[in-house]
């Protein structure tokens, strides 16, 4: 299973072990009876980013800030067809708790519609309702103990086919955490690759205006040359 993956994976790294996570259930359904005149779908836009802890003898030891979407399909029984569905977590309406030890870490959000809990190196997501999606075998998100990961691109982690989850602005740090600021962090390959671009960029018009240079001085010389007396 993903917990057991996830300690093969991170094993023999002494106090730069490796820590991670796996998204594994989701729970949703939706009301039988449909509203007499529903109202039309409407995107809920890009996710607020929200700060959320959870603490052990009053001292935070888990800290994320980062905007969660869940994307989910599923049949419903009033439209009698698959609807799919876009969910925001909404920060001011989500209360944070949680709780450490020296193998893993939880971090619990909790609204009045969902109860989503991450477990660190073993995530697992419920929402209150009746379908439920499930995948034991992913692995997301690595980090080094000490730092804290961070992608400043969107992520998608795919669960199943019914499900994924949008990250956005993600900063968490399970484990290692001193006092209330994230340690260094280590940035995704999002991130890298996105970084690349803008080098890459400027590495080619760095040689095209070397290259323009150098056949400037090479027509000036020979410009300069054909006026020498003989």
């Amino acid at each position: 299973n993903a917990l057991k993956k996830c300690k093969r994976l991170t094993a023999g790294h002494s106090i730069f072990s490796q820590w991670c996570f796996a998204a594994t259930v989701l729970q949703q359904g939706f009301a039988t009876v449909a509203p007499p005149t529903p109202a039309p779908h409407k995107e809920p836009g890009r996710p607020e980013r929200g700060h959320y802890n959870a603490t052990k003898n009053g001292t935070i030891c888990l800290m994320a800030y980062m905007g969660l979407q869940l994307n989910i399909s599923y049949n419903s029984i009033s439209q009698k067809k698959v609807v799919q569905d876009v969910v925001n977590i909404q920060p001011g309406l989500t209360n944070s708790s949680g709780s450490c030890d020296s193998d893993n870490a939880s971090l619990e959000l909790t609204t009045n519609k969902t109860n989503l809990t991450f477990v660190f190196t073993l995530v697992s997501l419920s929402y209150l309702f009746f379908l439920s999606f499930s995948n034991s075998s992913l692995d997301y998100l690595r980090g080094t103990l000490g730092y804290s990961y961070f992608c400043r691109e969107e992520q998608t982690l795919n669960v199943t086919r019914n499900l994924s989850i949008n990250t956005f602005q993600l900063q968490v740090q399970p484990f290692g955490v001193s006092g209330d600021k994230f340690g260094a962090a280590e940035e995704c390959q999002l991130d890298e690759d996105d970084m690349l671009i803008p080098i890459i960029v400027g590495a080619a018009l760095a040689g095209l205006v070397l290259i323009v240079l150098f056949a400037y001085l090479i027509g000036r010389k020979r410009s300069h040359a054909g006026y020498q007396s003989i």
